[in-house]
């Protein structure tokens, strides 16, 4: 994938991470989170189940990706306290 790609994957990710956390961080938070989490939990993937990590366009990708985003949302909450996502 392009960079345009991750980016618009990035988003996605986070808009549904965001979602599913209820956090209103804003677009451009949405798209670094889901970047980052995209990308650790390729590396936590290819760590756990040894298979080599693709990194292009599939549903399982972008489910491996939402769950990063998620995952890591949720440690960005823990550490700021929350108190921004309850605005």
């Amino acid at each position: 994938m392009g960079w345009l790609s991750w980016i618009v994957f990035g988003a996605l990710a986070g808009w549904i991470a965001s979602l599913v956390v209820r956090d209103r961080r804003g677009c451009i938070m949405n798209i670094i989170v889901g970047i980052l989490g995209a990308v650790l939990a390729g590396f936590i993937y290819q760590w756990t189940t040894g298979k080599a990590w693709t990194y292009e366009w599939s549903w399982s990708s972008f489910g491996v990706a939402c769950l990063g985003a998620i995952g890591l949302l949720l440690v960005i909450n823990l550490i700021a306290g929350g108190s921004r996502s309850r605005r």
